[in-house]
């Protein structure tokens, strides 16, 4: 199977497994919260739940990946994804709402982006940026499909007909799908690290600080989910706050998923020659410069600011697949990457709440408080040296 052809397989399912679940709680969440005994802040916790539970299966997703490569993984997470939607479907109460999201976390620390990336690295080692945007340009439409076809299963077969369609959809489409990667041979290479700074490996460059980098990485990996989750929760709200009125906040928010697609355009395109470390810099950038003109300026740089913030989000996306690649190389990429990403999804769990206070206390100068976390993590980049391409 020729690479395009991978690229479009694996960004159609990752396109699939985003849309069943991080995008689903925005628009069943309120439906769900009418059952008796179900209330909203209850399914967002659920969801939170989701979240951290996908952080501590990502090490042993990667470990696998490395291992046996990611075929058989991502067939067996559309089984996951089905069988969580399936339960959550079935939900009658606290407890098995809970029990469904905790499977549903299951099946996104397995089927994600890091496995999705994994997956191409375990493919194509070192030569595997492109196909890395390839998949993130594919599934960045995961919300602008992924919304429309979740409220109109809502509105026609209700929120548990919803769950039910989803799950059946990872069946006849999603499975087929990853059943197209190509197999790779069991590795016969040295063990993967059990940890992000494990010792230098043959094949790859060499850090002049394995723990620095690696303590660098999660750090700005962690700060980009806690930005994005965050501004994703709460866009609108926080532009109210600036004064905006209602349409022009929803307008706004509209602007983050076409600018996100751009942005990976943008490294596809022009930043593709240069080091991903610059793309990664610049990217950590957009998101504290568009705040700021937004809290000096106003409502009047609303959309300057969402069109920065969604292009930053985009190549940092990316990334979040490229930087590990080229700081330690291919070999243990899958493991690596799950402990580099494990405090970011633990920091996305949490972003919600924690920006929510920030919002309810500071109002529209809670932005400060991501802006200084982007300026920090710009900072932190900065400390790294370009290794070896």
């Amino acid at each position: 199977m020729k690479k395009p052809l991978v690229v479009a397989a694996l960004g159609s399912a990752q396109t699939l497994a985003w849309a069943s679940s991080y995008y689903i709680a925005a628009l069943l969440a309120a439906p769900m919260a009418r059952e008796p005994r179900l209330r909203e802040p209850t399914v967002f916790l659920a969801f939170s739940l989701a979240l951290v539970v996908s952080a501590f299966v990502g090490p042993w997703a990667g470990r696998t990946i490395d291992r046996h490569g990611g075929r058989q993984l991502l067939m067996g997470t559309n089984l996951l994804f089905a069988a969580g939607l399936a339960a959550l479907g079935l939900a009658q109460g606290p407890w098995t709402l809970f029990a469904a999201w905790a499977l549903l976390g299951l099946a996104m620390g397995a089927g994600l982006y890091e496995a999705a990336f994994a997956t191409l690295v375990r493919l194509y080692g070192h030569d595997s940026r492109n196909a890395i945007t390839g998949i993130t340009l594919i599934a960045g439409f995961a919300s602008t499909i992924g919304w429309p076809l979740t409220a109109w299963m809502e509105t026609t077969y209700g929120w548990r007909g919803a769950c039910f369609g989803w799950a059946v959809l990872h069946l006849v489409i999603g499975l087929p799908l990853n059943a197209a990667l190509p197999k790779v041979l069991a590795s016969i290479a040295a063990p993967t690290p059990a940890s992000p700074a494990a010792a230098t490996i043959q094949d790859a460059p060499t850090p002049q600080h394995p723990m620095l980098v690696s303590v660098v990485l999660s750090f700005v990996f962690a700060v980009a989910w806690f930005t994005s989750t965050a501004m994703a929760a709460h866009l609108p709200r926080l532009m109210q706050a600036l004064g905006a009125s209602l349409a022009v906040a929803v307008a706004v928010g509209a602007l983050v998923g076409p600018a996100q697609v751009a942005g990976r355009l943008l490294e596809f395109g022009v930043l593709r020659r240069v080091h991903p470390l610059l793309s990664a810099r610049l990217a950590n950038l957009a998101h504290p410069i568009g705040a700021v003109a937004l809290l000096f300026a106003g409502p009047a740089m609303a959309p300057v600011f969402a069109l920065l913030h969604g292009a930053g989000n985009g190549i940092l996306t990316i990334a979040k697949g490229t930087l590990p690649l080229v700081f330690f190389g291919p070999q243990g990429y899958g493991a690596r990457q799950g402990w580099l990403m494990l405090p970011g999804r633990v920091a996305q769990a949490f972003a919600p709440f924690a920006f929510g206070l920030a919002l309810d206390h500071w109002g529209a100068a809670s932005l400060w408080l991501s802006t200084a976390l982007g300026l920090a993590a710009f900072g932190a980049l900065m400390a790294l040296k370009a290794a070896r391409r």
